[in-house]
């Protein structure tokens, strides 16, 4: 007559219905925000190794005291990634005889990396860190770096634009409407 009474071990099947049932609830609220962090990452992993680039080039221009330039690694698409180097003979395009600093991989398909003007096929950076044309003189560019899988509202959230001043000056900006003055697409704005 002396007996123990145990409680009796596991989960009933109530108990475990209810838990299965928030960690649901929880998955359901947290996916859409852990996509829509993945994609802000990849858009700001990208943006940043552009501006890495610009930045590269312009303290090398500075540094060595030469032109230093920026350009698409196949030379007609920024899509293709980047090259920085320095311009040792002068040219105002990538030879053989230049000095490379850095290569980027293109990005990523779902991102597009669009200049103004849309000629731009480089991006150049004289002894004091002044962005400069070919022809010498001031130059002012604009890179939009979009994501081309997104559309409608959020497609403007999933979009930077690098403004790079005639000054060197290199700032990025997220377009909050398609005619923001602030964060235009205009490369003679800053």
């Amino acid at each position: 007559m002396n007996r123990r009474l145990t409680a009796d071990k596991g989960f009933t099947l109530i108990e475990l219905m209810v838990t299965v049932t928030l960690v649901a609830i929880a998955l359901a609220l947290g996916v859409p925000s852990f996509t829509t962090f993945q994609r802000n990452a990849e858009l700001t992993s990208a943006t940043n190794s552009l501006i890495a680039a610009l930045n590269a080039a312009r303290g090398e221009a500075m540094k060595r005291g030469r032109y230093a330039m920026v350009v698409p690694t196949d030379g007609a698409n920024w899509n293709s990634g980047w090259v920085v180097f320095v311009d040792v003979d002068r040219t105002g395009s990538y030879t053989a005889n230049d000095l490379t600093i850095l290569t980027q991989e293109p990005p990523p398909s779902y991102l597009t990396v669009t200049p103004t003007p849309a000629s731009s096929l480089y991006i150049m950076y004289d002894a004091s860190g002044y962005s400069k044309t070919t022809t010498g003189s001031f130059g002012a560019w604009t890179f939009e770096i979009a994501r081309n899988d997104v559309a409608g509202t959020g497609s403007l959230a999933q979009t930077r634009r690098i403004k790079i001043a005639s000054t060197g000056r290199v700032r990025v900006c997220t377009p909050k409407t398609p005619t923001d003055t602030r964060c235009s697409a205009s490369a003679s704005q800053l």
